[in-house]
C-alpha cells in the first residue's frame, strides 16, 4: 500500500520547497521490518553457533544451512501464487520456519554420522540415513503443514490477519522438505568425498 502511495506522489508535480514525508503506520512498519530483519539474522547466527558446538565442526552446520534459502524461496513462490504481500505476520512466520527447516536437516545429518561411526561406507550411510529418517522428517513436516492449512484458508472474521502466516509456512515447508531430503544428503556426500580424497582414504 505504501509503495502505491509513493508512486502516486512521485508522479505528482510537487512545487519547490515542499517535501512529502510518510509517517504514522508506514514509519512504524519500516522500523518493525528493520527489527525483524536483525532478529532473523541473529537467529541464523545463533542456530549456526549451536550446531557448530554440537557437531564439533564448522562444515556440517553450513551444509544444514543450505536448506534455509530454499525455504525462503518457497515462501516467495507461495506469496506469488496467492497474491500475498510481505508484512509483519508473515515475516514472523519466516523466522519460525527457519527452526523447523534446520531440524529436518539435522535429523538426517546426525544419523548419517552415527552410521559412519558404526563402520558404514559413506555412500551406504547417506542412503540408509535417508531411508530410515524419511518417516520422522515427513511426520514433522506434514503435521506442521496440516496444522497451518486451516490458518491459511480460513475466511472467518479477522482471518485476513493470520492467512499470510499460514501461507508463508505452507510454501516454505513444502519446498524445504524436498530440499532436506535431497539436497542436504547430496551436499554432505560431495563434501565428505572431497575430504576423503584429500586425506588419501
Amino acid at each position: 500500500m505504501s509503495a502505491d502511495w509513493r508512486r502516486v506522489v512521485d508522479a505528482m508535480e510537487i512545487p519547490p520547497g515542499i517535501r512529502v514525508h510518510f509517517g504514522g503506520d508506514v514509519e512504524e512498519q519500516k522500523e518493525a521490518f528493520a527489527d525483524l530483519t536483525v532478529l532473523l539474522i541473529l537467529g541464523i547466527v545463533l542456530v549456526y553457533m549451536v550446531m557448530a558446538s554440537l557437531f564439533g565442526n564448522l562444515r556440517d552446520p553450513l551444509i544444514v544451512m543450505f536448506s534455509v534459502p530454499f525455504a525462503f524461496t518457497g515462501v516467495l513462490y507461495a506469496f506469488y501464487l496467492t497474491g500475498t504481500s510481505l508484512g509483519m505476520i508473515p515475516f514472523m512466520g519466516v523466522i519460525m520456519l527457519m527452526g523447523v527447516v534446520v531440524n529436518n536437516a539435522i535429523v538426517l545429518l546426525d544419523y548419517t554420522h552415527l552410521l559412519q561411526k558404526r563402520g558404514r561406507p559413506l555412500k551406504a550411510a547417506v542412503v540408509e540415513a535417508g531411508s530410515h529418517r524419511l518417516r520422522p522428517v515427513l511426520m514433522t513436516t506434514l503435521t506442521t503443514l496440516f496444522a497451518m492449512v486451516p490458518m491459511a484458508v480460513s475466511d472467518t472474521v479477522g482471518a485476513e490477519a493470520w492467512n499470510p502466516l499460514g501461507v508463508s509456512m505452507l510454501g516454505g515447508l513444502s519446498v524445504s522438505m524436498l530440499v532436506s531430503l535431497v539436497l542436504v544428503p547430496t551436499v554432505y556426500y560431495l563434501f565428505e568425498r572431497r575430504r576423503e580424497k584429500r586425506s588419501g582414504r
